[in-house]
């Protein structure tokens, strides 16, 4: 009897110094990005600039963070729906987050540290700040090669200038034994693009086009890339938003982070990616009217822009 391999998410390297655009390293990691999310709509990505003395600071941070009382946390209130914090709800009880709109820039780091600390963390803005730099960083790689591997390299600059970065902080607790082992229901996500990095618990779970699951596995310096809604309506559905869930079957606590990519503009499919077999699938839309519809109706992006 032959026992089916588990299948696993593929697996890029984005720490080779000769990843430079316009490189042959580069022409070939394009076309692996591309496959990977035309396949999956998601990969794993090894990017070692994220030094193990930041990632263990940042989950130090973490930790302190949502040990903080929660109605210090509920303060967490931002302007972007979906973004606010999360928690202390009886249909996901394992699950609790914040967001920090504009993750890349230190006010927005330090806005949010005055307001969990009143008195000062200058430890906890500066971890934040330096993983938020790098993460966007890790972004703007991946995006321009989803442009770049479609040829449509001269809409990239316009898109990046008009993109805003949010980090969600994240904490799955581990169950009591009594309690549903489900940290976060099954979902896509409502971005553009969703990078993840997690401590060594792992969780995540990922839907295949053929109805089986992945469980994923991260390395110390591993990230999940992760199309969102907006990149699959964007790319006229060759590209399909994977649905995933948190699954918590172990005894200890989950800390992770997300970068999601909204655009604060209009995006439409290129008029290159129609065609015969490609017919346009969707209508230009708001990104973040989008949210606001999301929110109120909890529908799929094809019931707010499908064609």
């Amino acid at each position: 009897m032959v026992v089916e391999a588990a299948p696993k998410l593929p697996a890029l390297d984005f720490s080779q110094e000769t990843l430079k655009p316009g490189s042959s390293c580069w022409l070939k990691a394009c076309g692996e990005v591309r496959t990977a999310l035309e396949e999956y709509g998601c990969f794993v990505v090894e990017y070692k600039k994220l030094s193990l003395e930041l990632r263990d600071e940042v989950f130090a941070e973490l930790k302190e963070l949502f040990d903080l009382p929660t109605a210090v946390k509920m303060q967490n209130k931002c302007q972007r729906p979906l973004i606010s914090y999360i928690g202390q709800n009886s249909r996901i009880p394992l699950h609790e987050s914040m967001g920090i709109e504009d993750a890349d820039t230190p006010e927005a780091a330090q806005n949010f540290t005055n307001l969990m600390w009143p008195n000062g963390n200058d430890r906890f803005s500066e971890c934040i700040h330096a993983y938020g730099k790098l993460v966007v960083e890790l972004d703007k790689i991946v995006t321009r090669m989803i442009f770049e591997s479609y040829g449509l390299g001269k809409y990239h600059d316009s898109y990046v200038e008009s993109t805003c970065y949010v980090i969600r902080l994240l904490k799955t607790r581990a169950p009591k034994e009594d309690e549903t082992v489900l940290g976060l229901g099954a979902h896509t996500d409502t971005s553009f693009t969703t990078i993840l990095h997690q401590n060594q618990v792992n969780g995540l779970e990922i839907d295949t086009k053929d109805g089986k699951k992945i469980n994923v596995d991260f390395s110390p310096t591993s990230f999940v890339v992760m199309a969102g809604d907006a990149l699959m309506a964007w790319s006229n559905d060759r590209i399909k938003s994977p649905r995933h869930q948190v699954i918590m079957n172990g005894k200890v606590d989950r800390y992770s982070m997300g970068l999601f990519t909204f655009n604060n503009g209009n995006l439409q499919v290129p008029e290159e990616l129609v065609n015969e077999d490609h017919p346009l699938t969707y209508k230009p839309f708001n990104h973040i009217e989008f949210l606001h519809f999301y929110q109120n109706n909890h529908r799929p992006i094809r019931f707010y822009c499908g064609i």
